[in-house]
């Protein structure tokens, strides 16, 4: 599931990129036919660039949310949380250790 949605999120990087590519394509083909100048033509893909950038952002970010959202309905450990539990384990292991070490002396 996890490898899915980071498919979906680089689905996304990949549509802002492809999206700056047709948007030159189509501004470059305005220009040639005079209807905009190079400085509007500019100005055009910069203004798409920043609001599929923008678009993108939003989308991890939604992303992200949803997924936060699943795990904690699964009841999946977070690795911080399980790597707490195992310092804790390993900490208890070395009392036990020194405890038994203690009781044969």
């Amino acid at each position: 599931m996890l490898k899915l949605l980071e498919k979906l999120m680089y689905a996304g990087v990949g549509a802002v990129a492809l999206t700056e590519e047709k948007a030159r394509e189509i501004v470059a083909e305005l220009e040639k036919k005079g209807h905009v100048t190079g400085d509007e033509g500019k100005k055009m893909v910069k203004d798409l660039v920043e609001k599929g950038k923008h678009h993108s952002e939003e989308l991890r970010k939604t992303i992200s949310t949803e997924v936060k959202k699943t795990l904690d309905n699964l009841h999946v450990v977070k690795k911080e949380d399980f790597d707490a539990l195992h310092r804790e384990v390993h900490e208890l292991n070395a009392k036990i250790d020194t405890l038994l070490a203690g009781s044969k002396n």
